[in-house]
């Protein structure tokens, strides 16, 4: 499967806007797009940020979410597809099924410090779905799905740290955690006040409609 081996701190700048791809540095002043001086977009001319056209305007926005979750662009357009399918709004459908990918889920449990973390602790197998091992990280949750680690001190250690280390994460309200476990149970399907990412979904949805 393909995967993306660039510089994650270039996507950000290309952006313009924190993805949180490195966890708790991008909370830290070492994260490039707190430097004004860096704070451009990536390569020789970063600083011609031109205007727009409605269809760069667009495909900013489809590549600010893609990147978010750490897709590729056929991975994207799979779940564009799917959400088209679906009954009702389809960029809430989109970001509904983007939310319930279980690496996204393993990382807004702060089980790990990126999502990127977050799909090698699922790949190692250390994370079951109800009581079964899952190291597929996009796999689809849904409601009622208990979010278990492997029966190792390895698995548990590790997560263990991750949640000591930040010790005041909040989790969202359709996640229920137990830290001292630790384990999860998804209580509800995610909203669109949990879709982190500062992006205007309906362009996204244009884009890819064309």
């Amino acid at each position: 499967m393909g995967r993306y081996l660039g510089s994650s701190c270039k996507l950000c700048r290309r952006e313009g806007v924190k993805l949180m791809l490195k966890g708790l540095r991008c909370e830290t002043a070492k994260c490039p797009v707190e430097k004004k001086q860096r704070n451009l977009a990536p390569g020789m001319h970063g600083w011609r940020r031109g205007r727009q056209s409605d269809y760069g305007v667009r495909l900013r926005e489809k590549q600010k979410i893609k990147r978010y979750y750490g897709l590729l662009n056929d991975q994207f357009m799979g779940y564009f597809h799917k959400a088209e399918r679906m009954r009702g709004n389809t960029g809430e459908n989109l970001l509904q099924l983007l939310e319930r990918r279980l690496d996204n889920v393993v990382y807004k449990l702060n089980f790990a410090s990126s999502r990127k973390a977050a799909r090698q602790l699922i790949n190692h197998g250390h994370v079951h779905v109800d009581g079964r091992k899952v190291d597929i990280s996009d796999f689809t949750t849904k409601v009622g799905n208990k979010i278990t680690l492997k029966n190792s001190g390895k698995s548990k250690k590790q997560v263990k740290q991750q949640l000591e280390a930040n010790p005041n994460y909040t989790t969202q309200g359709w996640l229920q955690l137990d830290r001292d476990k630790p384990e999860a149970t998804i209580v509800a399907l995610p909203t669109r006040d949990d879709v982190q990412v500062p992006v205007e979904v309906q362009l996204v949805v244009e884009f890819c409609s064309r």
